[in-house]
């Protein structure tokens, strides 16, 4: 499953070609502001697919552990805390960071932009070495 939503995030940081139908492109009926749109939209869910691989990924670590069903049901909070006493200390405390830095992306504030292209392409870099990383 982690696989999946990395490979679903790398579909969402694609260009965008193809995701117009030409009939309506060739028309000129979309505004450049809704390709504008639908970019930040498209790394907002980008950043939510990653997050939701970090959290299989951590969930999986921890249930190879036999981490305590309460810690692996309960809040991402408890997980990321849990994690610390079962994978390398670096390891426990990359994979918090980006989670950190995920929630921020994934959530919408209307005072703000959301997540750049390059900001979440690093997210990505990043949760697929940590992933690698609590795999072993």
């Amino acid at each position: 499953m982690t696989r999946q939503l990395i490979d679903t995030a790398d579909l969402l940081l694609a260009d965008g070609a193809g995701l117009v139908p030409d009939p309506v492109a060739e028309r000129g009926a979309i505004p450049p502001t809704v390709f504008a749109a639908t970019a930040v939209s498209r790394n907002r869910g980008a950043a939510f697919a990653l997050r939701a691989a970090l959290e299989s990924a951590v969930a999986d670590h921890l249930a190879a552990r036999n981490a305590p069903r309460a810690v692996r049901s309960g809040t991402q909070r408890i997980a990321f805390l849990w994690l610390r006493g079962c994978a390398e200390p670096e390891t426990a405390r990359r994979a918090r960071a980006v989670w950190c830095r995920l929630c921020l992306g994934c959530h919408y504030h209307q005072y703000e932009i959301g997540p750049t292209d390059d900001q979440v392409r690093a997210w990505r870099t990043e949760v697929v070495t940590v992933v690698a990383l609590l795999s072993v």
